[in-house]
Formats: C-alpha cells, sequence, structure tokens
C-alpha cells in the first residue's frame, strides 16, 4: 500500500508485529460498508461511472457474505491470509482479486486514518444497540421475578446489618433502575459519535470535492464530522463507550455479590440454579455460585480495557498515531465479555430460586420496624429526635427482655412515653411497616405496583427499540411459569 516510498524491505519480525489484521478482521463488516458509501461518494464526483460503482458494490457484497458464511469459516478466511496488513488491506486485496485494477480506484480521496475511524464508530454504534437489547432481556427477567414475588417481604441493609423491610419486588427494582441507566449511557454514546468522518482523508481533509453528505447518509450518521484532524484522531467515543460497559460491568457485580451472599447458608434467601453452579472435587455437599463470582470478577477485565485506552490516548499529539491501533484489541474483548455476561446473566436470573418464607422470617426480627414505630409517635405529635430516643429505649429494653418491640406489653411501652397506645401494634406490624413508606419510589405496596406498570413500560419501549434476544426460554408470567424447566 505504501511501498513506493522504501527501498529496503521490513524486517520480516516487525512486519508480522505491527500489522493489525489478527484482530481488526473483526471490523470486516464496517469496513465493507463504509467502502460501499465511499464508492456511492466517488460516484456523485464523476471518478466512478454508474457501471463501475455497482460491480464495486456487487464484488463487496461478495466478500461481506463469504465473512458471514453459515459454516462459521469467514474470520480464518481473513486472519489466515499473509499478504495483508489490517483488514483494510485485506478488502482491498479481495476487490482486486474480484473486479481487478478496477479496484484499486476505490481508495482515491480517502486514507486508512479515516476508514479506521469510521470503522470503529460503526462497530461501536451497532454494539451499543446489541448490548441495550440484551440490558433489556436482562431487565424482563428482573421484573418477571418481581412479579412472581408478589408482595412477598425482605430485609434491606445498610452496612450490611438489617435495616428496614423492603417488597422483595423493590429489591429487584431497584437493579432494574441501574440497567435501564446503563442502557440511557449506551443511547449518549451512539449519539455523540453518530457523525461520519469518511472524507476527511489523513488529516486535511479529501482531496477531492466529495459531498460528505452522501457517505454520511448511507452509513446512517447524523452528517459529517466537522473538524477533519479531530475526526482522524478522535477516539471518545472508544473510551466512553468502555466506560459505559464498565458501569454496567459494576452493576453486574453488586447484583453478583448480593446474590453469593444470599445463597450462602448464613443468608438461605436464595437457591441457586444447579446449571450455573459447580461442586467441589474434595467436598461432595458444596454447590459454588461460580457465575456470580465470575461475573464480580469481571469488573476488573471490562475497566482495564477503559483504563488500556485511557492510558493509550494520554497525551498523543494531533491528529493518527500509530498507537491508537492498540485501543482496538480492548473494546473487542470488552464487548466480547460484557455480551457473554448479559446473555448468562438474564438466563440465570430467569432460573434463580427465591427463599420468600426465609426473607419473610428475616424481616420479622432484629427490630426492622423501630423506623416505622418512630414515625407512629411522630403522628402522635413527638418531635422526630425525640421519637428516635424514646424508640432506641425501647428497643433496648426489649433486646434485655429477649423479644421484638410487639412482644412488649402496653405498660411497658408506656414508661418511655405516654404516647403509646394499643394502636401502636397495628402501626408496627408488617404490612403497615411497608406501607408507611407511601411515596414515589418507596416500598408501600401501592407504590412499587407503580413502579412495577413503570418498568415495564420502560423495559418494553427498550425492548421495541434494541430487538428482543432470543434466551431460549419460556415466557414468564405465572409463579408456576416462571421456573418451567430450570
Amino acid at each position: 500500500m505504501w511501498s513506493g516510498r522504501f527501498r529496503d524491505p521490513l524486517d520480516p519480525l516487525f512486519d508480522h508485529w505491527q500489522r493489525s489484521l489478527q484482530f481488526d478482521w473483526q471490523l470486516l463488516s464496517e469496513e465493507t460498508a463504509a467502502s460501499k458509501a465511499h464508492a456511492l461518494a466517488l460516484e456523485a464526483a464523476g471518478i466512478l461511472n454508474a457501471e463501475e460503482r455497482e460491480k464495486i458494490h456487487n464484488a463487496l457484497d461478495l466478500i461481506a457474505a463469504r465473512f458471514h458464511a453459515p459454516d462459521g469459516s469467514g474470520p480464518q478466511w481473513v486472519v489466515s491470509n499473509s499478504e495483508a496488513e489490517d483488514i483494510h488491506h485485506f478488502v482491498e486485496l479481495q476487490l482486486v482479486a474480484t473486479v481487478g485494477d478496477l479496484g484499486f480506484k476505490l481508495h482515491t480521496g480517502r486514507s486508512r486514518n479515516e476508514q479506521i475511524a469510521t470503522d470503529l464508530r460503526l462497530f461501536v454504534r451497532s454494539r451499543a444497540q446489541m448490548l441495550q437489547a440484551h440490558l433489556g432481556a436482562w431487565a424482563q427477567m428482573l421484573l418477571n421475578q418481581a412479579k412472581v414475588a408478589g408482595d412477598a417481604v425482605m430485609p434491606s441493609y445498610t452496612h450490611l446489618q438489617r435495616a428496614e423491610p423492603v417488597l422483595v419486588s423493590h429489591w429487584l427494582l431497584a437493579y432494574v433502575e441501574m440497567l435501564l441507566r446503563d442502557a440511557s449511557r449506551l443511547e449518549d454514546v451512539t449519539r455523540r459519535l453518530n457523525f461520519c468522518p469518511l472524507g476527511s482523508g489523513a488529516v486535511a481533509g479529501a482531496t477531492l470535492a466529495l459531498d460528505r453528505s452522501i457517505t454520511a447518509q448511507a452509513l446512517g450518521f447524523a452528517a459529517p464530522t466537522s473538524n477533519s484532524m479531530d475526526a482522524t484522531s478522535d477516539r471518545d467515543f472508544l473510551l466512553e463507550y468502555l466506560q459505559a460497559l464498565t458501569q454496567i460491568a459494576l452493576h453486574a457485580s453488586r447484583f453478583a455479590e448480593e446474590i453469593t451472599l444470599y445463597a450462602s447458608a448464613e443468608f438461605g434467601f436464595v437457591d441457586l440454579p444447579e446449571a450455573y453452579s459447580t461442586g467441589s472435587s474434595a467436598m461432595p455437599q458444596k454447590k459454588n455460585p461460580d457465575l456470580t463470582e465470575l461475573v464480580r470478577a469481571k469488573v476488573g477485565r471490562i475497566h482495564g480495557s477503559a483504563e488500556t485506552v485511557t492510558l493509550l490516548l494520554k497525551g498523543l499529539p494531533l491528529a493518527y498515531n500509530k498507537d491508537m491501533q492498540e485501543t482496538q484489541e480492548p473494546v473487542f474483548q470488552a464487548t466480547l465479555v460484557t455480551h457473554q455476561m448479559l446473555f448468562l446473566l438474564a438466563k440465570f436470573t430467569h432460573a434463580l430460586i427465591l427463599r420468600t418464607d426465609r426473607m419473610k422470617s428475616a424481616s420479622q426480627s432484629g427490630f426492622l420496624n423501630a423506623m416505622a414505630a418512630a414515625t407512629y409517635l411522630v403522628h402522635k405529635g413527638v418531635p422526630f429526635r425525640k421519637a428516635h430516643e424514646k424508640i432506641g429505649n425501647a428497643v433496648r429494653y426489649a433486646l434485655d427482655k429477649g423479644c421484638e418491640l410487639d412482644g412488649l406489653a402496653l405498660e411497658e411501652l408506656q414508661q418511655f412515653g405516654t404516647e403509646f397506645d394499643t394502636d401502636f401494634f397495628t402501626a408496627i406490624s408488617l404490612e403497615a411497616t411497608l406501607d408507611c413508606h407511601d411515596v414515589i419510589g418507596g416500598t408501600a405496596r401501592r407504590r412499587v405496583a407503580e413502579g412495577l406498570r413503570s418498568a415495564e413500560q420502560r423495559i418494553s419501549e427498550l425492548v421495541n427499540a434494541r430487538g428482543k434476544v432470543d434466551l431460549g426460554l419460556p415466557d414468564i408470567g405465572t409463579p408456576e411459569a416462571a421456573h418451567a424447566g430450570t
């Protein structure tokens, strides 16, 4: 591609070392699509006639079709090529092999610098949309479990100490909120990167009067990029994308950590699906939470990719530098890891068995109704700080007696305040303790019902926009169907 300037051949080891085809083969679809768009611009500029452009388009379609062959041989066909330096070179070689010297015309008015910038934008855009679909699938499984849970109750925790009872569905919907935010971050990434670098040349812009709106429109971009130097050197979108994947992994890890804890004998809130667990080679009784432990570990790999790209871009002068070639592998790796993780988490969540009996039992001890008790006194006109103190004294007394607040007699309670009356015991029941949190976003039963309807609508909008992922699972709509086949 550039041998005219050089007399000496490349050192064989260096030549092998500097090639990128062994990983940028993953951009073949993007490269052929961008090349077809560039051919349209060349036709409009009079460099190609209609017949030549059609021949090039047909040849590029054949290359893409072979890459996506049903037998899966496409990637090996690309990477086994010993002549091509990168994916751009590979496609050009295949094009020339198909249409002859006409294939060399396609590179008129463009540079590999703008090609890779375009290919990567197309890659991230399509993968971001794919991952949004997988977030929707996992969110749907969480929502389904929340529906099945109904009015089941569990303890919530602060500082990993029991705090207040909440609906199990409220807990599950917390993760739905995280995933919907993750989907919106990917949407933001897509919106900011959706400008077309084609026509930017190597650094200063194309040397032909190309109509850049043609390529932008053909590839579904909002518009051409505004500055050729920025367009060829910009990798902000890669870093932003990887940071969004890191956030997804962090949320997945938090869920995985809670499930790991809740599956332990000390909690016993969930039963791990055997299809996603392994045993011990030494201890016959063990069922280990391998999936959730691996999910926790994946954060390091995905975040590491973001850190790698951060350090690669630090201090790079304008415009393109070969360093940028190294940004590709972290993006490909993090994308694959996140895709696999989300797919498995959706299936795992479907198969998860919630021990709502154990959850409810844990919600009825440890003074989880103390906040509701203080609220009772507030409604009796007691300032909250005083109510807090009175209930704290009552808790201390109950601890010494070895009972819960509802185990104290009214006469015992009244030693801490004359405001206590017979309605106190109703006010601190499990149902009342839930329903006193009657604010938007609270765990009161009617508020959680509202949250379920809102989450269902937002998940439906996401799935409608990005497509439904086939997990190979039956639909969940009833408690009986929820765990069918798990």
